[in-house]
């Protein structure tokens, strides 16, 4: 867009500003990559949900790799609709991928 002040014509642009995180490629996971991260022997715990893969390793309520009888490692979308909480948990945990 143009404009004009009494200093002169200017050129007006937007620019889109992206972190750096953005602009890395996103890690995609097989449900066989998944099944690697089930939180035992100190390996990280991540859980898939609704197509994103989030990383459970730190959070209280998963213990090497469990909670409540669901295991880390695995999609657990299908779970969720028994789970005595809402989907607003996984929005707390940190997002590492998609599921492939």
């Amino acid at each position: 867009m143009l404009s004009y002040s009494p200093e002169g014509l200017y050129f007006q642009t937007q620019i889109k500003i992206t972190t750096v995180e953005s602009l890395e490629e996103t890690k995609k996971f097989s449900i066989n990559e998944l099944s690697q991260f089930d939180g035992k022997d100190g390996r990280a715990a991540y859980v898939g949900y609704k197509g994103k893969v989030y990383d459970v390793t730190e959070s209280s309520q998963w213990t090497d790799g469990e909670h409540l009888g669901h295991m880390a490692g695995q999609n657990l979308t299908d779970e969720m609709d028994v789970a005595p909480h809402s989907e607003e948990v996984m929005e707390r945990m940190k997002v590492v991928g998609v599921l492939a």
